[in-house]
Formats: structure tokens, C-alpha cells, sequence
């Protein structure tokens, strides 16, 4: 494999999102698994829409901040960059 085919850790984050906004001031328990479900679909889609299946592994969907941890190359990152939905995609720089 190349340098740049090798999958790594990023952190997508999206933009603004009324739906997510709106779904996260439900603060009860079936409040929190409809916006676990949406984010979850919606994040598993953006991915299927951007990237070839099963080059990616999608690892979580973080509800706190409308983003998602996901396994994928250099050039798939740039790929999710120019999306319009993504507002940040950030490599992980966790410290070994």
C-alpha cells in the first residue's frame, strides 16, 4: 500500500443543521435516541454519498457537535472537504 492509501483516523464535522439543532434541545430519553438515529443516518449517508462502499470505516457519530469519527485515506479526506455539508475534516493527532 502507499503512504496515501493508508486509512487514518478523522473527525468530520458538519455544518449547520436546523433538524440537529432542534433535535438536541429534547433533553429526554426518547429525545436522545431520535437524534442518536438521525445523526446516525444522516452521517452514514453523506459517507455513502461521497465515497466508494467499503473503503471507509465509519467508527461513531459524535452527538454532541453534529460530527463523526471515520477511517479513510488522504484523498478520501479531501474528497469529504469539498462537500458542502462538511465544515471541518481533521485528521486525528492523538500523541503516541
Amino acid at each position: 500500500m502507499m503512504g496515501s492509501d493508508k486509512r487514518e483516523l478523522y473527525y468530520v464535522f458538519m455544518n449547520f443543521d436546523p433538524e440537529y439543532d432542534c433535535l438536541r434541545l429534547d433533553r429526554t430519553k426518547r429525545g436522545a435516541f431520535q437524534l442518536d438515529a438521525y445523526l446516525n443516518k444522516k452521517h452514514n449517508e453523506f459517507l455513502a454519498r461521497n465515497l466508494e462502499p467499503g473503503t471507509y470505516k465509519k467508527i461513531c457519530s459524535l452527538v454532541i457537535v453534529d460530527g463523526f469519527a471515520v477511517e479513510i485515506c488522504d484523498y478520501q479526506a479531501n474528497v469529504l472537504r469539498s462537500a458542502k455539508e462538511a465544515r471541518i475534516v481533521e485528521k486525528n493527532q492523538e500523541l503516541v
